[in-house]
């Protein structure tokens, strides 16, 4: 993702060496140039015929370097977790807590911060219809892989949910709704309208559920993380016009 990738590249540059970023080849322009900006390397792949996993490996092993996955990494899910436990140490509890699921490193983190406060809370991920690779895998009891999505939520696109953080949703998630790639762009207007926030796709799933009716009856607190503005204005603007 975007977020990561641009922590990963700031992250290294502080440390004075150069982190080597793996992107797919079609993700947004602004995106790149972000991560290039703060000093990174972007080696991009096919996302629908190439194996990021496997491209990684090789290119870290290749170069002696370590990796540090988006999302599947302890250490990771727990960064990616102190948006809910931020979000809750201001306002207090929540009935319910609702973001976007891409490979599941924001919900886990944010399932076991919120959860670990208050217990309670109703952990809701959100996914674009088309890429609902999580949702299938709860309701099937295992990792369910399905084919590259075809969607505007860039960063959601994956195939299957990591390992570990599939492992922990699975005990702490309580549910995870879908919304159309419309939905999304409802979001993303509204947000900005009304919220004078710039939200990439994948950053507005939560938001688009909530707006379009997908989450059933709510309890009178509900928190939305919105995650990620890696847009450009050109894009925001097509996406927003249809």
């Amino acid at each position: 993702s975007g977020n990561h990738a641009q922590a990963v590249a700031l992250a290294a540059r502080e440390l004075g060496t150069t982190a080597v970023i793996l992107m797919p080849e079609d993700a947004p322009a602004s995106k790149r140039a972000a991560t290039e900006g703060y000093g990174a390397e972007v080696v991009t792949y096919d996302r629908y015929t190439g194996d990021r996993e496997a491209i990684g490996a090789a290119l870290a092993a290749e170069r002696g370097l370590p990796v540090i996955p988006p999302y599947d990494h302890p250490a990771v899910m727990a960064g990616q977790g102190t948006a809910a436990l931020e979000l809750v140490e201001e306002v207090g509890e929540l009935g319910a807590l609702v973001m976007p699921v891409g490979g599941g490193g924001l919900m886990a983190g944010s399932a076991t911060a919120a959860k670990g406060l208050y217990p309670a809370t109703r952990i809701v991920g959100v996914e674009p219809e088309a890429g609902d690779d999580t949702r299938r895998s709860l309701a099937a009891g295992e990792r369910v892989t399905v084919p590259v999505p075809r969607t505007i939520a860039d960063g959601q696109a994956l195939t299957t949910p990591g390992a570990l953080t599939f492992e922990v949703n699975r005990l702490l998630a309580d549910a995870v709704e879908t919304v159309t790639d419309d939905e999304i762009r409802t979001a993303m207007v509204f947000a900005f309208e009304r919220l004078k926030t710039v939200l990439e796709p994948s950053g507005a799933t939560g938001l688009a559920a909530l707006l379009a009716g997908r989450l059933g009856p709510l309890p009178p607190r509900v928190g939305v993380i919105l995650s990620g503005g890696n847009v450009s204005v050109e894009r925001f603007a097509e996406l927003c016009a249809r």
